[in-house]
């Protein structure tokens, strides 16, 4: 029966009830009766209304109904006699199902929700989505080529339909319709049976086909996703007849996808989908549509219904060896062959998708869900103790009711009832703390201005979560402390107000209670110091460049028809660098591929006197002729590149450190020379060592020493799209100088960022910091929350015991003494904890080791500040308590009680 139904049959009872009582009392006046003795005798004579009531809901089976009302009535009203203790328990709870609401939103957004596509169970990918970029390797298994996704779509037997899509997301500048300036826009290129495999359906227009995708460069239409359909082009209904401009290529909207529709990866959203045909015509202009040695895609496909993973890992692998032996010719050598022979491509369930966020996050949010979920536990102690203590003074109140007939069940179900109230009002609270600690979590892990486009808004796996915590932290502090308030000797309650064995705080659950506290919070504790001491290491890091005063202006000269290799690139980049040079307060400037932390190009060379069958990959970077004295990387030996080094010059090289050591040890470099390629036989470029340069980090602050060389781009003509530049003075007036002087040579030459290497240094490291701040705010809190329960609990305890002390003070006892008597049991509590703690703390911090840089998870120095910052808080926790048991009046406290 609904909720509404029930109030209007209860309301039409009444109205029956108080016109038959109506009646009768008529009845009686007409018999000559007074109207007050008139509404007695009809009384009399009807019965009991509020009986007759209660009887007709019980008829209803509604009795428990109307006593859960009750109980939550009574419930409120003895919670607002307690505010404080309510009010630390409200907050306690909030705090702690707030901090587990909030992580649980980004794993259940990462790693738990599928994508919104139709049975997305179905979708697998080839590969395990680990890789992104472009590589011209032999027949690798995690990114493919657009010919080998056309064979693969023809040949398999076990998919449905296979699609594609570029593992990069372009990010271009182009222009809407006939508006006067470029914007920002970031591009997929998918191919034509993305959609249709996916099964999305358009929100307006249509979607693409496979007919979008047959022939090259003839397709030019785009699809827009819904937030940039709502935010670019701000709902426009007539989006389709609108245009948009990519590079040189005008395209028309056919198409905006569904609202709920973000793409494929997790935290990535492109603002537009365009064909894989028009691959060349989108900057930067890669023409890949024909390459089998350009593997830059992912590949996925919806397994045939009864297929299984196996079965269909069985015919990809064959169909993946057949399609690759179709693809030899000359270049093929017999080792390519032999390893193909051994490859064996994985297949991977893709229905929650592919995501760069879930391989960074996986294990820290695993590890902070657990943090939380300790927090949650201490706070759940924390009340616990609060309700047994608060149980005492209520003691004579359950005596009294157990004595007029009330059930210890009834009893029980009253004070689970306040508890529900309690989390309910914490849950309530933890949801709106969840809110704003997601748009910091959301702000934190983006480690930059740009948001990452990931909704953590609380969606009914959230809502779920937080209900069912909710509940279970109502049964975890409330269940002992109502079986124990109302296990009561009735005579001795009614007699003396209280019962010393079941109301006193001075008992083994409580002081166990404060125990547990103690020694989870020195596993949060050690935690939060292993990941701070972490963090500091990697800051301490020596990059071997330096990161302070320099600029990295990132421009995209692709957007506005620059080709990639063509020597012009090479005019534009060296006017940039002499008109933002001569700005006074630069000291340098100079163009480069890559700065730090955006990626890696690498290559295979071959060195004389090598085994050339072996594979040499190093990491190779273009730069201008002033990057070393730009980023301050320290030359060995030999030059730096020159006025001499020119495109028709002898081709030079800078090799690091590592390289020296690698291939050239007891050997003076200088003067050597090696090949760029994989085959011997076809080498691409004899380079000649010209110098060799500190090791410096280049993918991250973890990474080891890797061998690596730099190229003049004189010599190399690419895009590059770093400009790095050392000033002095204020780094504003800097940047600002800077872009003028850039758009006084080329005002369409987008700017797409400005940021220093210091930032770029700082947001490789995102993560770790994120995990430190989190972790060092979760221990703060749970040290806080046992601060708490050890003072309440010491401050109740003292309370009680006044007579005791008085007695002990009127016998000769000094204050001294007495205060130490409270703070040994505080001290004894703590050193319990602790002792228990370390095991735990042990165990746990083996488990996040491989999270840890320069320090392990056991470490010495680390567990004995931890325990030393806790005995310190037992110490000023019980303090107050010690010191107002000590003020005790041995004559007020002889007639306390």
């Amino acid at each position: 029966m609904r909720w509404w139904e029930i109030r209007k049959r209860d309301a039409d009872l009444q109205r029956e009830l108080d016109s038959d009582l109506e009646l009768e009392m008529e009845e009686q006046r007409e018999r000559g009766l007074s109207p007050e003795e008139a509404r007695l005798a009809a009384l009399r004579a009807f019965g009991n209304p509020t009986l007759i009531r209660e009887q007709s809901h019980l008829a209803w089976g509604l009795e428990w109904l109307e006593s859960f009302l009750k109980d939550v009535a009574y419930g409120m009203r003895s919670l607002l006699r307690s505010p404080a203790l309510t009010a630390v328990a409200v907050l306690s709870l909030g705090l702690g199902i707030g901090a587990n609401t909030a992580i649980f939103s980004f794993l259940d957004a990462i790693l738990l929700r599928n994508l919104p596509v139709q049975q997305p169970s179905q979708l697998v990918l080839l590969g395990t989505g680990a890789w992104s970029g472009i590589s011209d390797s032999w027949a690798i298994t995690e990114l493919h080529s657009y010919p080998f996704y056309r064979d693969l779509q023809k040949d398999n037997t076990v998919f449905s339909d296979t699609a594609a899509v570029l593992s990069m997301t372009n990010p271009v500048f182009g222009t809407v319709d006939h508006r006067d300036h470029t914007e920002p826009m970031k591009v997929q290129l998918v191919s034509g049976t993305y959609f249709p495999t996916l099964g999305v359906c358009p929100l307006m227009g249509r979607l693409f086909t496979d007919e979008d995708d047959n022939t090259e460069g003839n397709h030019p239409v785009a699809v827009v996703s819904y937030a940039w359909w709502a935010g670019s082009l701000f709902r426009d209904p007539q989006v389709l007849n609108r245009k948009l401009k990519l590079g040189d290529t005008t395209f028309d909207i056919v198409g905006v996808a569904p609202q709920e529709f973000f793409g494929t990866t997790v935290g990535q959203q492109p603002d537009i989908w365009v064909p894989m045909s028009m691959i060349a015509s989108v900057p930067p202009n890669w023409g890949s549509y024909t390459d089998k040695r350009s593997e830059s895609l992912y590949v996925f496909g919806r397994l045939k219904p009864g297929v299984s993973l196996d079965q269909a890992t069985s015919n990809i692998n064959l169909v993946f060896h057949q399609i690759w032996l179709s693809y030899r010719n000359e270049h093929v050598t017999q080792q390519d062959l032999a390893d193909l022979q051994k490859t064996q491509i994985p297949l991977t369930p893709m229905e929650k998708g592919l995501s760069g966020l879930r391989r960074e996050y996986s294990q820290p949010l695993k590890v902070l869900i657990s943090l939380t979920g300790i927090v949650l536990l201490i706070a759940c102690a924390n009340i616990a103790n609060l309700l047994l203590a608060r149980s005492t003074v209520r003691v004579r109140e359950f005596a009294v009711r157990q004595a007029l007939g009330a059930k210890r069940s009834r009893l029980i179900r009253q004070l689970l009832t306040e508890s529900l109230l309690l989390a309910a009002a914490g849950g309530a609270l933890g949801i709106v703390f969840a809110g704003l600690a997601d748009r910091i979590l959301l702000h934190m892990i983006s480690g930059g201005p740009d948001t990452v486009p990931l909704d953590v808004s609380i969606h009914t796996n959230v809502l779920l979560f937080t209900i069912a915590v909710s509940v279970f932290t109502a049964l975890l502090f409330g269940t002992l402390p109502a079986l124990r308030a109302t296990r009561l000797e009735l005579t001795e309650s009614l007699k003396d107000g209280r019962n010393a064995n079941s109301g006193s705080p001075k008992t083994p659950l409580a002081n166990g209670l404060i125990i547990t506290q103690v020694a989870f919070s020195l596993v949060l504790l050690v935690g939060a110091v292993l990941f701070v001491h972490s963090l500091i290491n990697l800051n301490e890091v020596d990059t071997g460049f330096n990161r302070e005063n320099t600029l990295v202006i990132n421009l995209d000269p692709s957007s506005i028809g620059y080709k990639d290799f063509e020597p012009r690139l090479n005019t534009l980049y060296q006017q940039i660098e002499q008109r933002v040079a001569a700005i006074h307060g630069i000291t340098s400037a100079s163009f480069a591929m890559i700065t730090f932390n955006q990626g890696a190009w690498t290559n295979s060379v071959i060195i004389p006197g090598i085994d050339p069958s072996l594979s040499h990959n190093i990491i190779q970077n273009v730069v201008g002729n002033d990057y070393f004295k730009a980023m301050q990387i320290p030359l060995i030996a030999g030059r730096s590149f020159g006025p001499q080094d020119t495109s028709t010059s002898q081709k030079v090289t800078i090799i690091s450190e590592s390289f020296a050591k690698k291939f050239f040890p007891n050997t003076n470099p200088i003067g050597h020379h090696f090949a760029i390629g994989a085959d011997q036989d076809i080498s691409q470029y004899d380079m000649e060592i010209i110098g060799i340069a500190k090791d410096v980090k280049s993918q991250g602050l973890k990474e080891g020493r890797i061998a690596s060389d730099y190229l003049p781009y004189v010599q190399r003509p690419r895009y590059l799209h770093n400009l790095v530049v050392r000033y002095t003075g204020d780094s504003t007036m800097v940047s600002s100088a800077v872009q003028t002087a850039i758009r006084s040579i080329d005002r369409t030459l987008p700017i797409t960022g400005v940021s220093s290497l210091d930032e770029q240094v700082t947001g490789s490291i995102t993560q770790q910091r994120t995990v430190a701040q989190l972790s060092t705010f979760f221990g703060l809190l749970a040290v806080f929350l046992s601060c708490i329960g050890i003072y309440g609990l010491m401050s109740y305890m003292v309370s009680r015991r006044t007579n005791e002390i008085g007695i002990r003070m009127a016998l000769g006892a000094e204050r001294s003494n007495v205060s130490w008597l409270i703070m040994r049991e505080i001290m004894l509590l703590v050193a319990i904890g602790v002792v228990i703690g370390v095991p735990v703390t042990l165990a746990g911090s083996r488990l996040v080791t491989n999270m840890l840089f320069g320090i392990q998870g056991a470490d010495t120095i680390t567990l004995i500040a931890s325990v030393a910052a806790l005995l310190l808080v037992g110490l000023i926790s019980g303090y107050l308590p010690a010191r107002r048991a000590s003020q005790v009046d041995p004559m007020i406290a002889l007639r306390y009680e």
